[in-house]
């Protein structure tokens, strides 16, 4: 077995702002693990929140011996640089068996799923602005800042896309205080739930409050040894291949999930049609799918994922799985 690690970039289409800062392009790491004839691949975005980065997954990476999935799983810990090898892994050993990944993992034939747009954190106007000329899409995702021109921004979206099914992300930016006052005014203007909207690790207020506004766990969980943590906190947990560490943990993160009694949303980082390939299997059914990784970008791989009015599509087997 030989394992191989580039560095890849994308551009986006336009700056892409949360809370926490911006960017202009998406940087990956690829994995290829090659064996019997046959190579796979995966891609992983490394995410400075959790302290990671280009370099320190690449090594990560680099250090592993020949692995399967059980091994890799005990190799290295849950994250960006175990999701690129995990799904590689999936995409090798379904080239050597001649079927799909969806096949090997025993799921349904998987079909296309409406998936969230995330609209750029910035001033309400420009927010409008963004909102009227995505207000095609059925499910809008919004950036939040922490601040009571949240409700400015949000009546703002809702101005440029009267129509579009809403959600909101507050990338940890608000304080219990801060929900209490904004949640039943974003419910008001159709709001259908808040992602993190306290810091991981300081999140206990949320057991406290009356949820009106469903919260969905994200820096909070990232595989199953958090539920346990999410208990009577949070209405829904959003399932990340490089939080979880690959497809592998993601299925068994979502079946854990909602035995449980979480609903479950289906997230990304900002990267290619590769990263996002074995999310859709991983998103089939889920309450809120946002994969929208590929939309944001200037150029993606080829071939790319197919987005269209019925969703993001799953891969074809040329580009994963």
């Amino acid at each position: 077995m030989e394992i191989s690690v580039n560095r890849d970039v994308f551009p986006l289409a336009q700056v892409f702002r949360i809370s926490r800062g911006a960017r202009t392009e998406a940087q990956v790491i690829t994995a290829r693990v090659s064996a019997g004839g046959a190579s796979g691949w995966g891609e992983c975005v490394p995410y400075a929140r959790y302290g990671e980065s280009l370099e320190s997954v690449a090594a990560q990476i680099e250090s592993l011996g020949a692995v399967d999935r059980a091994s890799l799983a005990e190799a290295l810990p849950p994250g960006a640089a175990r999701n690129a090898v995990d799904c590689a892994l999936w995409d090798l050993e379904a080239k050597r068996a001649g079927k799909r990944a969806w096949q090997l993992a025993g799921l349904p034939k998987p079909g296309p799923e409406i998936t969230a747009y995330t609209l750029s954190l910035d001033d309400p106007a420009k927010m409008r602005a963004q909102a009227a000329e995505h207000a095609h899409r059925p499910l809008l995702k919004t950036k939040l800042g922490g601040g009571e021109e949240d409700v400015a921004r949000i009546e703002a979206v809702r101005a440029g896309a009267p129509s579009a099914r809403i959600i909101v992300d507050a990338n940890e930016g608000w304080s219990a205080d801060l929900y209490k006052t904004l949640a039943p005014v974003l419910v008001r203007l159709g709001v259908e739930m808040v992602e993190q909207p306290l810091p991981a690790g300081e999140d206990d207020a949320l057991r406290e409050l009356d949820r009106v506004l469903p919260v969905c766990a994200d820096e909070s969980c990232h595989d199953r040894a958090s539920l346990p943590g999410l208990k009577g906190k949070y209405d829904m947990v959003n399932i990340k291949l490089d939080k979880t560490g690959g497809m592998t943990e993601a299925l068994a993160l979502r079946e854990a999930a909602l035995a449980e009694g979480f609903q479950v949303m289906m997230g990304c980082m900002v990267g290619s049609s590769l990263a996002m390939a074995p999310a859709v299997l991983v998103a089939q059914g889920a309450v809120v799918v946002d994969l929208d990784g590929p939309l944001l970008l200037a150029e993606d791989r080829d071939p790319p994922l197919r987005y269209d009015g019925a969703g993001v599509h799953p891969s074809e087997a040329a580009l994963w799985g």
